[in-house]
């Protein structure tokens, strides 16, 4: 502990431990004040209350008990916890944090340890965690403004115990860490022994691994932190860095991921970041044309135009049979580009086209009453295009002001390679 504080030099800082009365967090709050004088900061903890046991009014008492005996300054705070998709475990940590984000400190010290470490690392790995989620806890973080620490992640339970009984400590068992229905718990009761088995060491091999993994992502995010400063954003907090990492590398590819950041959004396509102003959206109102050379499309950010030619395009002779208007995709719809192939779906030609699906919701199609008749970047439907000897509009639609469809406005990266599904 003396070597960890060392380390992080905490002189004139306000450190409170977060103190649940479990042995880890008693033990560190013992640690911490043997060393607050030499190391020359003040100590203080912080226990929160979550009303999730019958025991959590006597937990409280036993911690207000503990600081008053040791003279160590300490904040009782009620939370409500609200279950969340995530499960009960995660809405009280979620709840707690929230506490320790507005606590008057400097630092927040936790009592996480290397088997809670271990477990936390075999849990997201379980769960197809990224890089982020393999390097498991970090034993310092910042936090909204503060400093977070766990002094004792490299420290085992085994050990932790010795120091509590050779310094006759007391603490409290929480009866939740004997429901084998959590995942945490599981692991530790019935996995965790099978391992020990086998190899007695794999928590140290674990945490080893997740040291690795810690690294590898600490170079993602500095490559995050180059890609966004190139691309004119400013650096976003570590905790927002981190959860856009996450978001960028881990999610599966059939997730479409959307990550708002300094007036810009994030977007990932076939394994590119691609970076777009963010604008709203405006609604769109389908748009007649009856063959003028040129068609505002405000709501789109831009105007289709059409030069007459012959022999390609849209036959003119075809205009004037239906009402021809231009709209955006509903869903369903089919086009046949080549007359020796069969009509295709939208859907398919534009995966194959590579156009990414937030541009397909806002690519303007032109129709001929029900049936489609163009599609920018995908051609004219073969019963509309112009013969050989006959006259045709051949359209184009062009961006004259930023929009979420300006492709001009694009720039991609392969920084975050992902496998495709």
């Amino acid at each position: 502990m003396r070597a960890f504080l060392r380390a992080h030099d905490l002189r004139g800082k306000r450190v409170a431990v977060g103190l649940s009365g479990g042995v880890d967090s008693v033990v560190l709050l013992h640690l911490l004040r043997e060393l607050a004088p030499e190391c020359g900061f003040r100590v203080g903890a912080i226990h929160v209350h979550h009303g999730l046991s019958p025991n959590a009014d006597a937990w409280a008492g036993f911690c207000r008990a503990l600081c008053r005996r040791w003279k160590t300054p300490l904040a009782v705070r009620r939370v409500r916890v609200i279950r969340g998709g995530a499960g009960l475990e995660a809405a009280a940590r979620t709840a707690r944090y929230r506490c320790y984000r507005t606590l008057r400190a400097d630092v927040i010290a936790l009592g996480h340890q290397l088997d809670d470490q271990a477990e936390t690392v075999l849990m997201n790995l379980l769960r197809g965690a990224g890089l982020a989620g393999a390097s498991g806890m970090r034993a310092k973080a910042e936090f909204h403004e503060k400093l977070l620490l766990r002094p004792l992640l490299d420290v085992s339970r085994e050990a932790i115990l010795r120091y509590a009984k050779a310094n006759r400590l007391g603490w409290i068992e929480d009866e939740s860490n004997l429901d084998e229905l959590l995942t945490r718990n599981y692991l530790r009761r019935r996995v965790g022994p099978l391992l020990t088995a086998r190899y007695p060491r794999w928590r140290e091999s674990v945490a080893r691994a997740a040291r690795h993994f810690a690294r590898a992502d600490a170079d993602a995010n500095r490559l995050l932190r180059v890609f966004l400063k190139e691309h004119g954003m400013r650096a976003p907090s570590e905790t927002k860095l981190a959860e856009m990492l996450r978001q960028l590398s881990g999610a599966r590819s059939d997730v479409r991921v959307r990550i708002a950041h300094d007036g810009k959004e994030l977007r990932v396509y076939r394994s590119k970041v691609i970076v777009k102003n963010a604008e709203r959206e405006k609604p769109f109102t389908p748009v007649r044309w009856s063959g003028e050379r040129k068609l505002a499309l405000p709501q789109l950010g831009g105007e289709l135009r059409f030069r007459r030619t012959r022999g390609a395009g849209i036959a003119l002779s075809k205009v004037a049979q239906e009402e021809m208007t231009v709209r955006l995709r509903s869903g369903g719809e089919r086009l046949q580009p080549d007359a020796k192939r069969p009509r295709r779906t939208l859907k398919n030609l534009f995966q194959e086209a590579g156009i990414p699906p937030w541009e397909r919701e806002r690519t303007p199609l032109l129709f001929s009453g029900t049936d489609l008749v163009w599609v920018p970047g995908l051609g004219v439907d073969a019963r509309y295009r112009a013969g050989t000897n006959e006259v045709g509009s051949v359209p184009v639609f062009r961006v004259v002001a930023p929009s979420p469809t300006a492709r001009g406005a694009e720039r991609s990266s392969d920084i975050f390679p992902r496998r495709r599904s």
